[in-house]
C-alpha cells in the first residue's frame, strides 16, 4: 500500500496513523478538531480539507470516531460510502454498537465495497508502541487484504466473525476491563486505609490469584506504576466519557440478547458519578478517587 486515508485523530487514531506513516506510507489525514490537524501536518501527514478529500488516491480508509452518530454521519448521512472506490479496503476502528456496525457493513456491500468492523484494545500506550490487539467483524477475505496494515498498528488480529462481531467482543473486553478496573481501585483503597503500602499490596495480588490486567499494566493507585495516567494526575489515555459510552453500550447489547449483567450494571453506574462529578476527560483509571475522596 502507498497511501493510506484516516478519519479520526484522536487520542488513538492519531499515534495509529502516526505508525502507518513511520512504516513509509503516506497518509490523507482529517478530523473536526484544529488541533488534531495540526498535529498531523507536524508529523508529515497530508491533511485535508473534508473527509471526502482523504479519499484522493488512497489504498485503504482508516476511522477511528467516537460514537454512533459520527460513523453515521460520515458513511451513511454525509454518504462517504457512495464516494468510495471499490478497490478500497475500509477499516472501521471505532467502538460502536453492533447495530450500527451491522448497518454501515450492509450498505457499504450494497455498494461491493469491502467494510470491516476492527475495534481496537491496548489503550493509547498500545496505540504509540503499535502494539494494539485489533478484533474484527467482517468478511475473512476481506481481512486478509487489511492485515498488513493492522501488523503496523497492532501485534495481535482477531476474527470474531460477521459484521458486527468485532463490536459484540470490544464491549464484551470493556464490561469486563471496567469490572476489574473498579475491582482493583476498590481494593488497593481499602489495603491503604488498613496501612498497606499500595505498591506492596499490589504486587501481592499481582502474583496471587487476584492478579489482572489493571495490576499489571495499568495500576490506578498514584505514584505506584510508572508511565500510566494514575502517575500523571489520570491525564490521556482512555476518558472516562469514552468508558462510560462503551458500558451503555454493553447494557444496551445485554439488555437486546436478555443477558444477566449485574457487575456492568454496577460498572456502569459508578462510572456515571465519575462522569457527573466533572471527570469525564480524565482516564478511567480514576476510578481511583471514587474510593480515596
Amino acid at each position: 500500500m502507498k497511501r493510506v486515508g484516516f478519519i479520526g485523530l484522536g487520542n488513538m487514531g492519531l499515534p495509529m496513523a502516526s505508525n502507518i506513516l513511520k512504516a513509509g506510507i503516506e497518509i490523507n489525514a482529517f478530523d473536526l478538531s484544529v488541533d488534531a490537524m495540526l498535529k498531523a501536518d507536524e508529523l508529515g501527514m497530508k491533511t485535508k480539507n473534508t473527509a471526502s478529500e482523504v479519499l484522493e488516491n488512497i489504498d485503504a480508509l482508516i476511522t477511528m470516531l467516537p460514537n454512533d452518530m459520527a460513523v453515521e454521519n460520515i458513511f451513511l448521512k454525509e454518504n462517504l460510502l457512495g464516494e468510495i472506490n471499490k478497490d478500497i479496503i475500509v477499516i472501521e476502528s471505532s467502538t460502536i454498537s453492533p447495530q450500527v456496525a451491522k448497518k454501515v457493513s450492509k450498505e457499504a456491500a450494497k455498494m461491493d465495497i469491502a467494510m470491516l468492523d476492527a475495534p481496537v484494545s491496548g489503550g493509547v500506550k498500545g496505540a504509540e508502541l503499535g502494539t494494539l490487539t485489533f478484533i474484527v467483524g467482517g468478511n475473512d477475505e476481506h481481512l486478509k487484504k487489511a492485515t498488513p496494515l493492522l501488523e503496523i498498528m497492532g501485534d495481535k488480529t482477531f476474527y470474531a466473525g460477521p459484521s458486527g462481531s468485532g463490536q459484540v467482543a470490544k464491549l464484551c473486553n470493556n464490561m469486563l476491563l471496567a469490572i476489574h478496573m473498579c475491582g482493583t481501585a476498590e481494593t488497593i483503597a481499602m489495603g491503604v486505609n488498613n496501612g498497606m503500602d499500595p505498591a506492596i499490596l499490589s504486587e501481592i495480588m499481582k502474583n496471587s490469584s487476584g492478579g489482572n490486567w489493571s495490576l499489571e499494566k495499568y495500576n490506578p493507585f498514584p505514584g505506584v506504576m510508572d508511565e500510566v495516567p494514575a502517575s500523571n494526575n489520570y491525564s490521556g489515555g482512555f476518558l472516562n466519557s469514552l468508558m462510560l459510552k462503551d458500558l451503555n453500550l454493553a447494557e444496551e447489547l445485554a439488555t437486546q440478547s436478555e443477558s444477566n449483567t449485574p457487575l456492568g450494571k454496577l460498572a456502569k453506574e459508578l462510572y456515571q458519578e465519575l462522569n457527573n462529578q466533572g471527570f469525564e476527560n480524565l482516564d478511567f483509571s480514576s476510578i481511583q478517587k471514587s474510593y480515596l475522596d
